[in-house]
């Protein structure tokens, strides 16, 4: 029988037994480096200064290259879990970087990282300690009264209880993809349901919850994508020779996870989301209750059409719980991280944000 054989061209297109496309001994090592020890560069790089620290939190003062036109500082708040170097992720892919070329003033209460320690520190602590804290710390070191919240995830249901407890002050409120009805919490609410999910059973296992529980836990919310999509998106930009810097970026953050500490983790299951107490107004923070009609300033919530760790039914209620005249709602098409830093951010998350911050900060 005649042997044939396939034309060059059907082989250098990957062909059966046929390396792909941009294959290199060297990309194979950077590949198998990345999965094996994560991804080692640079993030968090926008200059900073200390304004004041208490145990583990800090509160930094961001540094622009220019001259501030607002007077208004912001305030951000995120989780207590992964690092808010999300927000400043790269030099080319920084939030806060381009709130300082806006003009803005930016200062970040970051939460540090838990230890053995923290395991009892709950939101009593973080909400009705350490926030007003920092914002009287911030005032000072601002000249300003007024101000704005920004909250983030968690961050923003955490800056959603500061800004109902105490109004006096606050000038705007911003909660991007924040949860404040638990109800509508998708796999999660359904995991976690009190029928079959004690909390405290893992902080007695653990003391304060590990990063790689947590992690897990969202990841398999979308399995294929997270652990399958994540590889596949990698390899692809390899092969391709495509710029990985911002992918990089985005997978160590992503995989840079802290310890949620133990008490407050039992008190975000049971009281937000098996008890829903926040939308309910039955939640409360040292003995004062969170009532959310006290919230008077303008509000900007922000939701992602495709998250699925805040389904955008978890964040929209807030809009109605608040006595805000100046009352805002926006679903952006994109994911929880993607609509802050994914590639279309710039595009529409950041000028909306700068667009309505400018007409109300002085």
């Amino acid at each position: 029988m005649e042997k044939t054989t396939q034309p060059q061209s059907q082989q250098a297109n990957g062909g059966p037994g046929e390396l792909p496309p941009g294959w290199r001994f060297e990309t194979l090592e950077e590949g198998l480096k990345i999965l094996a020890l994560g991804a080692d560069v640079p993030t968090g790089v926008t200059p900073k200064d200390v304004v004041w620290t208490r145990n583990k939190a800090t509160l930094y003062r961001y540094r622009g290259q220019g001259p501030r036109r607002y007077r208004t500082p912001i305030l951000f708040i995120y989780a207590l879990i992964n690092k808010p170097y999300i927000f400043d992720l790269t030099p080319e892919n920084s939030f806060f970087g381009h709130l300082l070329s806006e003009g803005h003033d930016v200062f970040l209460l970051d939460w540090g990282v838990a230890g053995p320690e923290d395991r009892n520190m709950t939101f009593d602590d973080y909400v009705g300690e350490l926030i007003p804290k920092a914002v009287e710390r911030m005032r000072r070191a601002s000249g300003q009264d007024d101000y704005t919240l920004f909250g983030y995830c968690m961050g923003g249901t955490m800056a959603t209880m500061h800004a109902a407890l105490r109004p006096d002050g606050l000038r705007n409120l911003i909660a991007l993809t924040s949860p404040v009805d638990f109800r509508e919490g998708g796999l999660m609410a359904l995991w976690t349901d009190k029928k079959h999910f004690n909390p405290d059973a893992l902080v007695g296992a653990f003391g304060n919850i590990p990063p790689d529980v947590i992690d897990t836990g969202n990841k398999f919310l979308k399995p294929v994508t997270n652990y399958v999509g994540a590889q596949v998106t990698m390899w692809d930009r390899l092969l391709s020779g495509k710029d990985m810097g911002n992918w990089l970026a985005m997978n160590k953050w992503v995989n840079d996870g802290t310890p949620f500490p133990g008490a407050a983790f039992s008190q975000w299951i049971r009281r937000f989301y098996q008890d829903n107490a926040l939308i309910k107004g039955e939640m409360t923070i040292k003995g004062d209750p969170v009532d959310l009609s006290r919230i008077t300033a303008p509000l900007l919530s922000i939701a992602g059409e495709s998250d699925h760790i805040v389904p955008a039914a978890m964040a929209e209620p807030l809009n109605a719980a608040v006595s805000s005249t100046d009352n805002e709602y926006v679903l952006v098409p994109a994911g929880h991280v993607g609509l802050l830093a994914g590639s279309g951010a710039r595009k529409v998350l950041w000028p909306k944000v700068t667009e309505w911050l400018g007409s109300r900060s002085d």
